[in-house]
């Protein structure tokens, strides 16, 4: 793939070798977010970030993630606050915020909506999530994250079992992830739903075509040799009313009981959060907080570091990023 100018709209756009260079990129990061050093090689440059749907790590992410590299941030947030609430189409919007920035990255709620804004755009466009469709940054993070944290107990991601565990109707990340997962090899999937919230045949078909074995259940038990947990929220934001999502709420919670019983001591635990900690949802208790395989924070931590690389890629500075380096000068206990 010749990421230059290029847009990053769905996982679809990647083959294996693709998504390998990414991370590749994103392990020379490392130095940048830790702090160790910083480099300018963004000096000037802007990114518009686009946010009109509700996020608060991913909106974030995308911002710091340029700031490491030198950039500039402006941020529209809410659809309120923007032309759109007035009647602007995306195609207006795009010709016109493209004009302002060198790479843009957004958030909407209606399915499709980001890849519609990139056809009026002049700039590279990231997409940041759009409705229950696509979020292919969050399925880079998470599939690296799984990479590294499977490379910590000796393994590797051909050969895994990953559990799926939630709204798996509605959120996109698993989606994206399940994707992904296609390009590798004799990957298992245990995928627990409320029937009503179960995994959009789309997503089992090409499960399916890729040769993946996958087990559909109402039920977590059973599940003892899972290599990976993955567990998501209820997206209440797609239902037509709370009501109608709190009858889902709840329905699959994780603590360490459950954890200690059902799953092996090495499984790793993923979220791609926020995790509803409300006393009727608690899909990840609390008490799992010091689990050294709970994964949540180091996956939202490999967010910047794919942010990083998709800038640097997309704007065509990865062989300059440390021409442009400076020392940090302030304390930091990030190092």
């Amino acid at each position: 793939m010749n990421f230059t100018g290029s847009n990053i709209l769905s996982v679809n756009q990647f083959d294996r070798d693709s998504v390998e260079y990414i991370f590749s990129v994103a392990d020379k990061m490392q130095p940048y977010a830790r702090r160790q050093k910083r480099t300018k090689v963004l000096e000037g440059a802007i990114l518009g970030n686009l946010f009109f749907e509700p996020s608060t790590r991913t909106r974030v992410s995308f911002g710091t993630a340029f700031n490491l590299l030198g950039g500039e941030v402006r941020e529209t947030t809410g659809m309120e606050s923007s032309a759109i609430a007035k009647g602007e189409s995306l195609y207006d919007t795009a010709r016109v915020l493209s004009s302002y920035s060198d790479v843009i990255a957004m958030r909407h709620p209606k399915s499709g909506s980001v890849a519609e804004f990139s056809e009026g755009s002049r700039v590279p466009v990231i997409n940041g999530g759009d409705g229950a469709n696509e979020h292919p940054t969050q399925a880079l993070l998470d599939l690296y994250t799984i990479e590294k944290e499977l490379a910590y107990h000796g393994q590797t991601i051909d050969n895994m079992h990953i559990c799926m565990i939630g709204d798996l109707k509605y959120g996109r990340t698993v989606h994206s992830l399940s994707k992904l997962l296609t390009m590798y090899k004799n990957v298992r999937f245990t995928l627990i739903s409320p029937r009503e919230l179960s995994m959009p045949s789309s997503v089992l078909d090409a499960l399916d075509t890729a040769g993946h074995a996958f087990h559909i259940t109402e039920t977590m038990e059973g599940i003892v040799d899972a290599d990976i947990v993955y567990q998501t929220r209820i997206q209440q934001e797609r239902f037509a009313s709370p009501q109608d999502a709190d009858q889902y709420r709840g329905r699959f919670r994780l603590n360490q009981d459950i954890y200690t019983k059902h799953y092996k001591p090495n499984t790793v635990i993923m979220h791609p959060l926020p995790r509803d900690s409300r006393s009727e949802a608690n899909e990840l208790d609390n008490d799992l907080n010091q689990n050294p395989n709970l994964a949540i924070f180091r996956q939202a931590d490999n967010g910047v570091l794919i942010r990083m690389a998709l800038f640097a890629l997309t704007l065509g500075v990865v062989d300059q990023v440390d021409q442009y380096e400076c020392p940090v000068n302030w304390y930091s206990d990030k190092r």
